[in-house]
C-alpha cells in the first residue's frame, strides 16, 4: 500500500482475526528520523527494492510486503498503520519515483492499489496517479 511502505500499503484495514505482526519488530520503527536522513531513507528503500543493506527492522517488513499489500495491511496494529500512513504520505508529496518503484516491485499490475484504493482514501491517501 503504500509503504511503502510501506510501505507505501501499510496505511490501511483492521487486524485480520486478531492476529498482528510482530510489534517489537515493526512497532519500534522510527520513522520520523527515515523521513529525516536521506541517507537512512535510501537505504531502506535499497533494502524494501533490492533486498542490500537492511537492518533487521526493514529486512522483516521486506519479507512481509507482499502480504502487507494484498491483505490491505489487515494484520498490522494501529501504531503500524499509523508509521505507515505517515510514511506513504511523506514519499508520495516528497519522493513520488520510490513509490512509483516500490509499487512496479510489489504491484506491478496495481491490483493491490485497486483493491485498497477506497480505505487508503478514506485516510486521505490517494495513490491514482501511480
Amino acid at each position: 500500500m503504500k509503504f511503502l511502505i510501506v510501505f507505501v500499503v501499510i496505511a490501511v484495514s483492521c487486524a485480520l482475526g486478531g492476529e498482528v505482526y510482530d510489534t517489537s519488530k515493526f512497532d519500534n520503527v522510527d520513522i520520523d528520523a527515515i523521513i529525516k536522513n536521506e541517507r537512512l531513507l535510501q537505504n531502506h528503500f535499497n533494502c524494501l527494492l533490492e533486498g542490500k543493506g537492511c537492518t533487521p527492522e526493514a529486512d522483516e517488513i521486506r519479507k512481509h510486503i507482499g502480504e502487507i499489500m494484498e491483505t490491505c495491511c489487515a494484520k498490522c496494529s494501529a501504531k503500524q498503520k499509523e508509521s505507515g500512513k505517515k510514511m506513504t504520505t511523506f514519499l508520495i508529496q516528497n519522493k513520488p519515483e520510490m513509490v512509483k518503484k516500490m509499487l512496479d516491485k510489489y504491484d506491478p499490475e496495481r491490483k493491490y492499489q485497486t483493491k485498497c484504493a477506497e480505505h487508503l482514501k478514506s485516510q486521505g491517501i490517494d495513490l491514482s496517479g501511480f
